[in-house]
């Protein structure tokens, strides 16, 4: 479904992603783990639309991305889950639902209505909160927003950036029920997270960003037996 070859990116003269090769099959729960400051959001940024390539390939279902607008990867099956949430504080749950589906919308204007339905059985609290302003929303509710948000483009790709952050750990549970419960109903997900033992506990396989480059790549049980990943991201001594 994802295909990337020798991927570089960054911020202007400064150069993030180092000749990144990669790859997610459809049906697949693929995971990124890394340090702060491996370049994990640079990557999924880069794969979005919302930070130009300087070099390489990016190819979602067999077709090459370049300069293709965010608005338009989207349309393509491809959605982002950003670092942080960003929602959109100010309006409610509903509107901030229907600005996801404005894809949908754009083909038929009563689609976005009918995807809400289906978001909401997946997320029953959003139903309860849906007049609510989204800023009044606990941190656990946000990311379920934004991950609805996403979901209403009924992307075939979803790509969740660091979906644990800031979130007690009963809730963190339930953030990675429901990511396996998407792979489940026929999403394919790539998932950057810090939190690598929750990460590789619902992953088929990961990756491992250090410094811009992947170093270890490997199914969930590799990596997860591999003694320099305890020790540096599972905080094992070993």
């Amino acid at each position: 479904m994802l295909k990337i070859k020798n991927l570089e990116s960054g911020y202007g003269k400064l150069r993030v992603l180092k000749r990144i090769s990669m790859h997610v099959a459809s049906g697949e729960i693929v995971t990124i783990i890394g340090a702060n400051g491996a370049g994990k959001t640079t990557l999924l940024n880069t794969i979005a639309g919302l930070i130009k390539a300087n070099a390489g390939e990016i190819l979602l279902n067999k077709k090459k991305l370049g300069q293709t607008p965010p608005a338009r990867i989207v349309e393509m099956g491809c959605s982002l889950v950003p670092e942080g949430r960003q929602i959109f504080s100010t309006m409610t749950v509903k509107e901030n639902l229907i600005l996801g589906g404005y894809v949908l919308y754009k083909k038929d204007k009563k689609a976005p209505a009918a995807e809400i339905k289906k978001i909401i059985d997946i997320f029953p609290i959003l139903k309860e909160r849906e007049n609510q302003l989204a800023g009044t929303l606990s941190g656990g509710e946000q990311q379920m927003l934004a991950m609805g948000r996403a979901l209403m483009a009924k992307p075939a790709l979803i790509m969740m950036d660091e979906p644990s952050t800031g979130l007690a750990p009963l809730i963190v549970k339930d953030i990675f029920q429901i990511i396996t419960k998407l792979r489940e109903a026929g999403n394919t997900v790539l998932l950057v997270e810090q939190n690598a033992v929750a990460a590789l506990g619902i992953a088929d396989r990961g990756y491992v960003m250090e410094t811009g480059k992947i170093i270890l790549q490997g199914s969930s049980e590799e990596l997860l037996m591999n003694k320099d990943i305890q020790r540096a991201y599972l905080g094992r001594d070993v």
